[in-house]
């Protein structure tokens, strides 16, 4: 089943350029047809399709390096996931989701858009952890800053970057978030906004650096064992 999806505005043409262009419009439809009748999107959402979710998160490709492999934990309908696999054909994206009804939705996704740069995994991050490591992780709407910091930390290498779309209480968040980032070793926050002039208000980030995994220090030469 499929549904058309509004009209995307201008600005969208220049975001998903190139090839890009109709694969976004595949998955607005997907979006907006599939998606809303299995629960996974709310009907009053279609009518922001386009400005409050693809352009919204195919904005966050600013601040992806290249060639790295993004995790995008609990990816839902596959925002932000899916959309930068489409606007960042060089990065490999893995979509982790638990529930099986969106796995199988992100499966068909895969499949109709012919993404070959998308893994979709059932699991949680708290699964993952030891198995699995990225350059890169991407959330939206997920969980406080504080748990997903516990989810996130222990799937990145060190160095690597965790990207947490956030909206208004960003800040506060980060500010809530100073004790859970001592204890999982982060390296640095900060706020990013990205998007400036292709979504109003641009999209807000908090970008967490991974430091050394607590517990793995060096340890200091002139401590002796003793005897």
């Amino acid at each position: 089943m499929s549904a058309d999806a509004p009209l995307p505005p201008p600005v969208a043409r220049e975001v998903f350029a190139d090839d890009a262009w109709p694969l976004a419009e595949a998955y607005a439809r997907m979006l907006a047809g599939p998606a809303v009748v299995r629960g996974l999107l709310g009907p009053r959402e279609v009518d922001r399709l386009w400005d409050r979710h693809l352009l919204n998160c195919a904005v966050v490709a600013e601040a992806i390096p290249r060639d790295v492999h993004v995790v995008d934990i609990g990816s839902g309908a596959g925002l932000p996931g899916v959309v930068l696999a489409i606007v960042r054909p060089d990065i490999s994206v893995t979509l982790l989701e638990p529930l099986l009804r969106r796995v199988v939705f992100l499966e068909e996704c895969v499949a109709e858009l012919k993404l070959g740069n998308i893994e979709v995994l059932r699991a949680r991050a708290e699964e993952l952890a030891g198995e699995r490591s990225f350059e890169v992780a991407v959330a939206r709407a997920v969980a406080p800053l504080e748990r997903l910091l516990t989810w996130s930390m222990p799937l990145l290498h060190q160095g690597g970057e965790l990207l947490a779309m956030k909206g208004e209480r960003a800040a506060a968040e980060l500010a809530e978030a100073e004790s859970q980032l001592r204890a999982c070793g982060a390296e640095r926050a900060e706020l990013v906004a990205v998007g400036h002039g292709k979504v109003e208000p641009p999209a807000t980030l908090v970008r967490v650096v991974a430091g050394r995994p607590p517990g793995r220090g060096r340890r200091d030469p002139r401590r002796r064992r003793k005897r």
